[in-house]
């Protein structure tokens, strides 16, 4: 019978490890640990992108051949147990060596063919990248493209994406980043208003992301600290219709800002702080050619740019 116990031992640790390969495929150990992640069936099938019921037969058969229960159900869902806690560790670090060995085989891929996943903010996705993949896509014709957008940062380790384009730089050793360029602000308005008052902003409302933490929105309520918050969202391209609905004053990337019709940027005395915009993919991705061929083309948009 397998048994569960605090291992202390690097020795004890290794043969536990032989025991738990014996008894189940890799396969089991990506259920197990959506599973402890998601807290549902449900949840670990869609990030499986499985079905339901095969979760739970595959769950099913993992407890039998390991002489546990893994999971308690409860009402809110499936909470580990204390055998089930005991091996997230160990099952992690079968995860972290396969996926090592995915990234390292992808990587010496010598070939321009499929799948490219990019992970970017919605307003990176909808206004910077467009002319970039138009490009790439017509040179690269078979190398398959997919954007990931939003808040979440998919992760380049366990290959959720290939490449990210963020607003900090990436804070793990095994990304290789470099910084793309000064991301410039701008306060836009709608057409037909008028100019707000630099210092007071009294009788207008502001517009800004749901997260006011960010340097460009602090400066944006400071330099009109008497206009009201009227909006609030996480997306740029949101902000910028509402501007140009008249909602209120809104602080945009100017490479945003100056492609949306209907809205004008105001000139002020001091503009918003700038940010810097970065890219990174894992150092084990470093020869996969269509990842290679992508950044080219980056950096041949940004030349153009620049010169």
């Amino acid at each position: 019978m397998l048994r569960f116990v605090l291992l202390t031992d690097i020795t004890v640790l290794l043969a536990f490890s032989f025991v738990w390969v014996g008894a189940m495929e890799w396969s089991d150990v990506r259920i197990f640990l959506a599973i402890a992640r998601t807290g549902t069936l449900g949840g670990a099938a869609r990030s499986l992108q499985t079905s339901h019921p095969t979760v739970g037969r595959r769950l099913r058969a993992l407890e039998q051949a390991v002489g546990h229960a893994l999971f308690q159900r409860t009402a809110d869902g499936l909470v580990l147990t204390e055998e089930g806690h005991g091996i997230v560790a160990l099952a992690e670090q079968m995860e972290e060596g396969a996926l090592a060995m995915e990234r390292r085989l992808a990587g010496q891929e010598q070939n321009l063919k499929g799948n490219l996943r990019i992970s970017s903010t919605d307003w990176f996705g909808a206004y910077v990248l467009p002319p970039i993949l138009a490009d790439f896509s017509n040179a690269y014709p078979n190398v398959d493209v997919e954007i990931l957008t939003g808040t979440r940062r998919f992760s380049l380790a366990q290959r959720e994406a290939e490449v990210a384009f963020r607003a900090v730089p990436f804070d793990t050793a095994d990304v290789v980043q470099r910084r793309l360029f000064r991301l410039e602000y701008g306060v836009y308005i709608a057409e037909e208003a008028a100019d707000p008052k630099y210092g007071d902003g009294t009788g207008f409302r502001l517009i800004t992301p749901s997260t006011p933490h960010f340097p460009d929105i602090a400066w944006l309520i400071e330099s009109f600290p008497n206009a009201r918050l009227v909006l609030r969202s996480n997306n740029r391209n949101v902000q910028g219709r509402m501007c140009r609905q008249g909602v209120g004053i809104a602080v945009l990337p100017r490479v945003v800002g100056n492609q949306i019709p209907g809205i004008r940027r105001l000139e002020l005395p001091t503009p918003p702080p700038a940010r810097d915009i970065w890219m990174g993919y894992h150092r084990d991705l470093r020869r996969l050619e269509r990842l290679r061929a992508f950044i080219s083309t980056v950096s041949d948009h940004l030349a153009n740019a620049t010169a």
